[in-house]
């Protein structure tokens, strides 16, 4: 091999510490990021994060901007697209569904206290005309409440292609009324039973101990904080995980009422 001439010698130099300095510069940059934009949509999760998360975040000189969304899918996009760092706002099912029909890259980073979906009523006993969630993701799990009370027989599906048809046996003849999963606990003056998400649920009022029957909600079920993928090990991002795990967000949840009935992560029992 040729001996290299003193210009090329200059040239690789110049080029390897245009690099290291790139390096260097991304990684201040990000241990130096104090401003964090978090997203929400209407339940507990932003309350939750200011009680217990944001004190922990504070010792660690960050400020916290919170932006609401009306929908998930809103509050997806807005970190697909950077413009807010995180959202805490939904399950790992939907998640991965949003991810596989919008090309996207979202990763849940940590799972937090959750309500779960619930049979509320203001006409017990229990009647025949129920409100289900019409997304399927959120239908399944409305129809395994019911199978769960021995109501119905379904179908196994995937979450993503479940419908009403996948009900097979229906002996007490209960007609299932889809909407809109936001509108649940407006339905509950014009059917018997709605089935109502637990972030709905309580951003209406309804108290979770009030349930007729409340899921028996799995891991997958149980919301997350969402970032791009490329940020999931981000010092801000870990700094985040931190102050879930912290014991101050623990004993914050643990000793407020309004949070019974909440399904809480591994890390907290």
């Amino acid at each position: 091999m040729p001996a290299l001439t003193r210009s090329q010698v200059l040239r690789l130099l110049a080029a390897s510490t245009l690099s290291l300095f790139t390096v260097t510069s991304a990684s201040a940059q990000s241990a130096e990021k104090k401003e964090l934009k978090v997203g929400f949509v209407p339940g507990p999760y932003i309350d939750e994060f200011k009680i217990g998360v944001a004190p922990e975040l504070a010792k660690k000189g960050y400020q916290i901007r919170y932006v609401e969304f009306s929908t998930g899918l809103e509050a997806n996009n807005a970190v697909f697209k950077s413009e807010i760092d995180a959202n805490v706002m939904q399950h790992t099912v939907f998640l991965n569904s949003y991810n596989e029909r919008q090309k996207t890259d979202l990763t849940g980073i940590v799972h937090v206290p959750t309500p779960p979906m619930g049979i509320y009523s203001k006409k017990h006993p229990l009647g025949t005309k129920i409100a289900v969630p019409n997304d399927p993701v959120n239908l399944q799990r409305a129809l395994w409440i019911l199978r769960d009370l021995s109501l119905i027989e379904i179908r196994d599906s995937k979450p993503v292609d479940v419908t009403e048809l996948d009900v097979i046996k229906n002996p007490s003849g209960i007609k299932i009324v889809p909407l809109e999963a936001a509108q649940a606990p407006r339905a509950l003056d014009d059917v018997d039973f709605a089935a109502v998400q637990g972030n709905f649920a309580i951003f209406s009022g309804l108290k979770l101990t009030n349930a007729f029957a409340l899921e028996k909600m799995t891991t997958p079920y149980i919301n997350v904080v969402a970032v791009k993928r490329d940020n999931a090990d981000a010092a801000w991002a870990k700094d985040i995980v931190a102050g879930y795990k912290s014991p101050g967000f623990k004993a914050a949840i643990l000793a407020d009422r309004f949070y019974d009935g909440f399904t809480l992560p591994e890390y907290m029992k």
